[in-house]
């Protein structure tokens, strides 16, 4: 047990470090660099029974609304992790069955009418606002435990950036690069007895942008 404990604050560790080096995005973009417009609605849940002799699955979701208003098309590959504050990180769509997108697309019909799934959001992203992405985002319900979370997309820019790693070393003793990526972070806390997961709410805290 104390072996466990021990490594994980080894992890912990190497990650604060990770993150105190890691720049900023240019607040200016550099040449060849792209960043779309987004928006975005605040998680929330969803309840689906997978099987009549089961109970009903939770999950949370989010919709979010991408534009690329620049001159040119762009590659598109967005992903998306939820991390709790209790060491669990999540990658959207795990463990999410096409019905739970169906039931998400049934409830935001009439505002979202060509909602799409975020494993199904293609590989490009045409110019124009006649080309806007109405994508879900899905996770399987989180630790109970938890008492924040935090939403990071990627793919949202092509923006990266290399930085060396604080401890592990190539074959020639230089540090290994770690590429990080500009990604969107949202961040949030939960309201409600945390137990009783359908009267949990989320309260929006920040947005920003990081190298991730």
């Amino acid at each position: 047990m104390k072996d466990f404990v021990y490594g994980i604050l080894a992890v912990w560790a190497v990650m604060a470090c990770v993150c105190l080096a890691a720049p900023k995005p240019a607040i200016v973009p550099g040449p060849g660099e792209w960043t779309v417009d987004v928006t975005f609605e605040h998680p929330q849940q969803i309840a689906l029974q997978v099987s009549f002799d089961a109970k009903p699955r939770r999950f949370w979701y989010t919709i979010i609304t991408v534009t690329n208003k620049s001159n040119r098309d762009f590659d598109f590959y967005p992903k998306c992790d939820l991390m709790t504050n209790t060491f669990q990180i999540i990658p959207a769509g795990k463990d999410a069955s096409a019905a739970v997108f169906e039931q998400i697309k049934r409830r935001h019909q009439s505002r979202y009418p060509f909602l799409e799934p975020l494993e199904r959001a293609g590989n490009k992203i045409l110019q124009g606002e006649d080309n806007t992405k109405d994508i879900a985002i899905i996770w399987a319900d989180f630790d109970a435990q938890a008492k924040n979370i935090k939403v990071f997309i990627t793919g949202l820019s092509n923006e990266t950036v290399a930085i060396d790693h604080p401890i592990e070393k190539d074959e020639s003793g230089k540090p290994v690069k770690v590429y990080l990526r500009k990604t969107l972070e949202l961040s949030y806390t939960l309201r409600g007895d945390t137990s009783l997961r359908s009267d949990v709410n989320l309260s929006y805290e920040s947005k920003c942008w990081v190298m991730r």
